[in-house]
């Protein structure tokens, strides 16, 4: 008697979270297309795009459809999305070397953690169970610190945008008139900027932790 045929898989290019990222991207596309003529709808789209990436991840969850090309696919928009944005920034505001800085260091840290997490045959760059750092184990470990530290980074670079003048491009002069708004406007601007705060000393951590596993690996290999 011939068995039951197994009920065939969605192909991984079609995992639910993953046609969430490629409607990330489209919205980014949309975002970043209207961004001079209109700032408001670009800071919508954009922050809902990246409130997507916490979507995504929960359905990769509830359906078991985690993947690694959904993995590299959610990463990859997430940097490519700040990356733009910090572009932007770079340009209006002086000096925009401050913002060209701080892409480097986003991009090249965790372009170090995915590779050496490759190195050490994990599965996954939020596997830091073996760092002694503990702000690494906090930030990767703890859901709800690193959902603050990544949405004050976002909303810190939205809020600058939208404040951004062309009459004035002195990053601490717009600073200045953000204080100046209501108390909410002005305690949410002072908790981006310990969020972001955190998520920069997050990552020259993670780059030096990476980058030492990057050097030990090649004593390791020629044993």
């Amino acid at each position: 008697m011939a068995q039951p045929s197994a009920e065939k898989m969605p192909s991984v290019y079609l995992y639910i979270p993953n046609i969430i990222g490629y409607f990330r991207i489209i919205i980014n596309f949309i975002a970043f297309a209207v961004c001079y003529s209109n700032k408001p709808l670009f800071a919508i789209l954009y922050f809902f795009s990246f409130v997507l990436d916490g979507v995504d991840g929960w359905f990769a969850r509830k359906f078991n459809q985690a993947s690694t090309f959904g993995a590299v696919l959610d990463m990859v928009t997430d940097r490519v999305s700040t990356a733009c944005l910090l572009a932007l920034l770079s340009q209006c505001y002086r000096p925009g070397l401050v913002f060209l800085m701080l892409l480097g260091l986003d991009i090249t840290s965790h372009w170090f953690q995915m590779y050496s997490s490759f190195l050490s045959g994990k599965t996954s760059h939020k596997d830091v169970k073996h760092t002694s750092n503990w702000l690494l184990k906090l930030y990767y470990g703890y859901r709800p610190f690193m959902a603050f530290c990544c949405v004050s980074c976002e909303v810190l670079y939205i809020t600058l945008f939208l404040f951004a003048d062309e009459k004035s491009t002195s990053l601490l002069s717009v600073c200045r008139v953000v204080l100046k708004q209501s108390p909410l406007i002005v305690l949410v601007f002072i908790s981006t900027l310990v969020g972001w705060a955190v998520k920069q000393a997050t990552n020259v951590i993670q780059m030096k932790t990476a980058a030492d596993i990057c050097i030990e690996f090649d004593p390791k290999r020629s044993k």
